[in-house]
């Protein structure tokens, strides 16, 4: 079951976008959800032709919502011309169906409509394994519920991905599919994991750069290392890992890395998916949380991202708030509310790399913290070792004589460690 190419429509599809709030399930307002699903719908290139709130105390087994909504909405539909409808919220195979045959157009969740999008953003090869195993754990359950005909996977919104060929596949060659793709990552992820114990040979202090999705992460990144990552104003404009050397002062170095953007309740196997990329993040030093400082929902976007670090098992990690888009807000007074939301952040503009270099700092003094003394003369050779302790530490001095060359300097505690293992193999 070869299953890498997806087909869409080129026409802007027409979308009815459906905000659902239930009673006591989430923080966020109404009209928070309504503005995220806005962005997310406008990310994938769709048309919003009108738009509805629902507040409900529980779910409805049939159509998530009431009768009375789902009629109103089939007439939304007809006076738009919409050819499609996006919900807010998870829908479950038989709730997507029984809406479908009221509604009479094609009706996508949340869910979905985040997978078309990564799949639309996906460009490695490893991005793209990712997002298809994501998009086949998504789609074996509505399987039964679509009577394994899918003929409405055609084109457009939602239909990124395993179905332009047919899909008239049975559970057990989707499964098979399914574990083929997990063992693709697994070999990525070995992969991954010698080019990591490679970095630890050079002892460099890794970051990494979390946060929400179009928070600014790019940006930083490139203004770090003066990488050229892809920089949009969209949600989810990079998918794909990227590890950069990023210059200290006193020629000292570290590694940082960017990768995907998290998101207000992440589908969970989403993450599951992604855990091969997000390893980056478990594995570093220390997290950069990125915050758009500028966008209200700041203090609830941040909630979202230690809830994803939660389960990656990094939430408790040494982390720096840094507040971005500090342009944005011109007002000083407005900064300072914010500031005070966070433990002892930095403010920068990655735009206009303001702030890049107290951002700087601050890890040389998170490296500082982990300092030691180092004296060692090296033979001949080992004279490698020397550029190690050049690019992590700071040299007081520095001198050849017969037996090699005599280096005193305050460096990581790993370095030393480091370098006096590899003394040891001699």
């Amino acid at each position: 079951m070869g299953v890498t190419t997806w087909t869409t429509a080129e026409k802007r599809e027409r979308a009815i976008l459906v905000t659902v709030q239930l009673e006591g399930k989430s923080s966020w307002k109404a009209e928070d959800i309504q503005e995220e699903l806005i962005l997310l719908a406008a990310s994938r290139g769709v048309k919003i032709v009108d738009k509805i709130i629902c507040r409900r105390k529980k779910v409805k087994a049939d159509f998530f919502i009431g009768k009375g909504k789902v009629s109103e909405i089939a007439d939304l539909v007809n006076e738009n011309f919409a050819d499609v409808v996006i919900f807010s919220n998870d829908l479950s195979p038989t709730q997507q169906k029984n809406l479908e045959k009221v509604i009479n157009v094609k009706t996508i969740d949340r869910t979905q409509l985040i997978l078309d999008i990564f799949a639309a953003r996906a460009s490695s090869n490893e991005g793209k394994v990712q997002v298809e195993l994501a998009q086949l754990i998504y789609l074996l359950p509505r399987l039964s519920g679509w009577g394994i005909q899918l003929s409405r996977l055609g084109g457009g919104i939602g239909t990124r991905g395993p179905g332009e060929q047919k899909l008239e596949v049975d559970r057990r060659r989707i499964r098979e599919r399914i574990e083929k793709l997990k063992r693709t990552l697994n070999e990525i992820t070995g992969r991954r994991e010698i080019r990591r114990a490679q970095r630890g040979k050079a002892a460099l202090v890794t970051v990494a750069l979390v946060g929400y999705t179009n928070s600014g992460k790019s940006t930083l990144f490139n203004a770090l290392t003066e990488a050229c990552v892809t920089v949009k104003d969209q949600l989810f404009s990079t998918l794909d890992h990227t590890i950069r050397k990023m210059p200290l002062k006193d020629k000292q170095f570290a590694l940082i890395s960017d990768t995907v953007g998290f998101l207000n309740e992440l589908p969970h196997h989403l993450v599951e998916s992604f855990k091969a990329t997000l390893e980056e993040v478990v594995e570093a030093d220390v997290l950069f949380h990125v915050v758009d400082m500028s966008d209200h929902r700041a203090a609830l976007q941040r909630a979202a991202v230690f809830k994803v670090l939660e389960e990656l098992g990094a939430a408790n990690k040494p982390m720096v708030a840094v507040l971005n888009k500090m342009d944005k807000v011109p007002d000083k007074f407005q900064r300072e509310r914010v500031r005070k939301e966070f433990s002892n952040p930095i403010t920068v503009s990655a735009l206009k790399k303001q702030g890049i270099g107290e951002l700087k700092d601050r890890i040389v003094q998170f490296m500082e913290k982990d300092m030691e003394d180092i004296e060692i003369t090296l033979p001949h050779k080992h004279y490698a070792l020397a550029k190690m302790i050049r690019e992590t530490g700071n040299i007081k001095c520095e001198e050849y004589n017969e037996n090699g060359l005599f280096i005193s300097a305050h460096v990581p505690r790993k370095v030393k460690y480091a370098v006096f293992k590899a003394m040891k193999k001699v």
